[in-house]
């Protein structure tokens, strides 16, 4: 099956709808670019057979890891193409410092600045697809793929998503005089099981609240299943950056989940949003969610506004 409706590539000196399609454009390789439209079709395509191919199938047990991996494959060549254009960079800022202007020297320096470019334009390629495919996935399923590690981003993102400790090294920079990316940053940590329509309206209901307060307003959370799950959503939903501060099991055990509430406290939220357990037939019984539980504690000790989410009142 081909994906290309349209000719691969706008002339250099005719502007298109697609940026990165300009950016092919001005390359001057002469082999032909896919274009936007077709790597965004291309994902969706790939996500949906993998859909169709496994659905009602004994590898419907499997769906999430198959789906998670062929959207996070993209994600990790777009990953590895970007660092061999740094590497690109890198070369070019060493040559334009040492220039002796030799054509040996000048010719050298050309081709470390179009590796860079097509290094440039093979990332953004990459992200595209990711992108589409994820935006599938979400629609089909429910789910939301996220990065797990480094930051994602892209053309049809509508969350910016940041690692924790970057996002924390901005409000150090901002302490210091410079610009802080983040805004007033939302931290948000619940229990996985409250994932019902009721937990997701009383969620929504939070956020709402809190971007009416800060409507320039980061999200902070750690991206855990259920009910964490469902706030990445309405951030995207929202157009508004997430801050993702992952729980690092392979260095922390079992303690992982609240050395994640430190790198969200470190954050300086405005408002520690917890939900402890699901607002959906609650019980006497219904054990609480510890890392929410720990989160809320650790606002009030560090002098943070702390806000439970509970169920509406009858």
């Amino acid at each position: 099956m081909t994906f290309y409706s349209r000719p691969f590539t706008a002339s250099a000196s005719q502007k298109s709808d697609s940026a990165f399609d300009d950016l092919t454009a001005s390359l001057g390789d002469g082999r032909p670019h896919p274009t936007e439209d077709a790597l965004v079709q291309l994902g969706r395509a790939l996500m949906t057979e993998l859909i169709d191919v496994i659905a009602d199938t004994a590898l419907e047990d499997f769906q999430t890891i198959l789906g998670e991996a062929l959207i996070g494959a993209f994600h990790s060549a777009a990953g590895r193409i970007e660092r061999d254009a740094d590497r690109a960079r890198d070369t070019m800022r060493s040559l334009d410092r040492d220039f002796d202007g030799s054509e040996a020297a000048d010719v050298e320096l050309q081709e470390a600045t179009a590796k860079a470019r097509a290094g440039d334009a093979a990332t953004q390629a990459c992200e595209l697809i990711r992108d589409a495919a994820s935006e599938t996935w979400t629609v089909a399923t429910g789910e939301v793929w996220t990065a797990w590690r480094g930051s994602r981003r892209g053309t049809h993102l509508t969350a910016a998503q940041l690692e924790a400790k970057q996002a924390i090294r901005a409000i150090r920079n901002r302490k210091s005089g410079e610009a802080d990316p983040a805004g007033p940053v939302i931290a948000f940590r619940g229990a996985p099981t409250a994932d019902t329509s009721e937990d997701a309206g009383r969620i929504f209901d939070a956020l709402n609240w809190a971007k009416r307060e800060w409507p320039d307003m980061a999200l902070a959370t750690t991206g855990a299943k259920g009910s964490e799950k469902l706030a990445i959503k309405w951030a995207q939903q929202k157009g508004v950056k997430l801050i993702l501060a992952r729980a690092d099991f392979d260095t922390h055990g079992k303690a992982a989940p609240f050395r994640a509430n430190d790198d969200l406290i470190a954050l300086e939220p405005e408002v520690c949003l917890t939900l402890v357990h699901s607002v959906a037939g609650m019980r006497e019984d219904q054990r609480p969610f510890g890392p929410a539980l720990n989160l809320g504690q650790k606002a009030m000790e560090s002098g943070l506004r702390h806000v439970p989410i509970k169920a509406r009142a009858a």
